[in-house]
């Protein structure tokens, strides 16, 4: 029997938690397209990627065979801190709402980082820290991934640089306070205390930043300065593998009450946690064994998936990292500050865009005035005040238990509550006294970014 076929939950503890992340490159047939070095257009190799990224995780980066990775003991020693996450049923939900459909969400929201994040920053730190480096650089939108790398820096005494796009500084202080408070020292980015941010700045002067650009200057941080390397919060396959233990644990408690999922919804900026929560479900799909709906929900201003092209792209603004087959809007694209910062990234995970190019998966886009009224309807019933990013999930959960009241159909839909929002409260407040805009950008400007793609014969 091969590894791939083996039952999953043999790779749970008795408390449900995995000892192992799924890598579910293995099942696709059609496998992610390779990332390619800028200069020779050619795979990147590990020898080409050491300089930026750590030894093990270029491992687990490259390789889309090997269907499950042992989590090491430290790592999981950590997760038991907060997890296994709950799957809760939302029956007050779907009262309220006078829907048959059943809802469960699984909440990441349950730790000091207030996300799903701590689940890949813990692991990237750990692979730091045993390969005997001094610290590390990294890039954070609304703050979660930022506030979860420095919580993993803080434990195996590492050093953590944070490049923070500069809206979400200003937009979101508390959340640039937690990460110095676990020791992290955090710049607005674009800065000038790179050379890339230099060019940024001279070429967007007055930008409020984005993904890319912070990227961008995480990476130069990290390739000049000794004894640093770079680690990255979602995107990448690495990532959305650590992320994999989300959706086991979904699936271990599904199964244990032989409840079955028809549509699974999870919000998408760069893929770490739709990615995450999907794996498992999404396994039983490739190999024929399930079927489900898995639909992808990003901001209306920043289209990815519903409104980007699929081709070779950079993933930072700069243009200093390798090429990525993705669903993109273009590497120059500045998204507008909208306030669901985890989402404003350009592009979207290889994996993710593969498996959306041949069909496995769904994508909508939502403006953000729908999706702060499904957070707030959703917090008034559940208890919980979810952050921007998961609400785009949530407003889709609300549509989807709405359209089964419509026709008496009992569906079980399952979405990612990916993290809380009570560092985002500016952006709550800004809701609440009708300042927020819905913006969405136009087919000019994102042809115009297109139009700078890189050629890739």
């Amino acid at each position: 029997m091969s590894e791939r076929n083996i039952p999953y939950k043999i790779y749970l503890e008795e408390n449900e938690m995995p000892k192992a992340w799924y890598n579910l490159r293995a099942d696709m047939k059609n496998k992610p397209a390779p990332l390619l070095n800028p200069g020779t257009l050619k795979p990147m190799t590990a020898d080409e990627l050491r300089p930026v990224f750590c030894d093990e995780l270029i491992k687990q980066e490259l390789d889309d065979t090997t269907a499950f990775f042992e989590i090491p003991e430290e790592i999981r020693n950590f997760y038991k801190m907060y997890r296994p996450s709950p799957l809760v049923r939302a029956y007050c939900l779907e009262e309220k709402l006078q829907t048959p459909a059943k809802i469960y969400y699984k909440f990441e929201g349950n730790n000091t980082s207030g996300s799903h994040k701590l689940n890949s920053a813990i692991a990237q730190a750990y692979y730091a820290k045993k390969q005997g480096l001094k610290g590390v650089t990294t890039e954070t939108g609304a703050g979660q991934w930022g506030t979860a790398l420095s919580m993993a820096c803080s434990y195996f005494d590492l050093d953590c640089k944070v490049y923070m796009v500069k809206v979400s500084y200003e937009q979101k202080p508390f959340r640039r306070e937690v990460m110095r408070t676990y020791g992290a020292s955090v710049t607005p980015s674009p800065s000038a205390e790179t050379e890339v941010g230099k060019r940024i700045l001279e070429k967007h002067p007055g930008t409020t930043g984005s993904l890319g650009c912070a990227i961008s200057e995480a990476v130069e941080k990290a390739t000049t300065t000794e004894g640093y390397r770079y680690v990255l919060g979602s995107v990448l396959n690495q990532v959305l593998l650590h992320q994999s233990v989300i959706g086991l644990e979904a699936k271990a408690a599904l199964d244990k009450y032989d409840i079955k999922a028809d549509i699974i919804i999870g919000c998408a900026g760069g893929g770490s946690n739709l990615g995450g929560l999907i794996a498992p479900f999404m396994g039983e799909k490739l190999r024929g064994e399930n079927d489900y709906r898995i639909i992808a929900v990003e901001p209306a201003s920043c289209p990815s998936f519903t409104r980007g092209k699929y081709a070779y792209d950079f993933c930072d603004t700069g243009m200093v990292c390798p090429l990525a087959k993705m669903y993109t809007l273009g590497s120059d694209f500045i998204p507008a500050p909208n306030h669901a910062g985890g989402l404003r990234y350009h592009g979207m995970s290889s994996t993710l865009s593969q498996l959306y190019d041949d069909g496995l998966m769904e994508a909508v886009s939502v403006q953000q005035t729908d999706v702060f009224k499904a957070a707030e309807y959703f917090a008034r019933v559940e208890g919980i005040l979810p952050a921007p990013e998961s609400s785009h999930a949530i407003r889709v959960a609300i549509d989807e238990a709405l359209k089964c009241k419509e026709t008496g159909e009992e569906k079980t839909i399952v979405f990612g509550l990916t993290g809380t929002g009570y560092f985002d409260m500016v952006a709550y407040q800004k809701f609440h006294d009708g300042e927020m805009e819905n913006y969405i950008p136009s087919d000019a400007e994102i042809a115009e970014s297109l139009s700078k793609l890189p050629v890739v014969e």
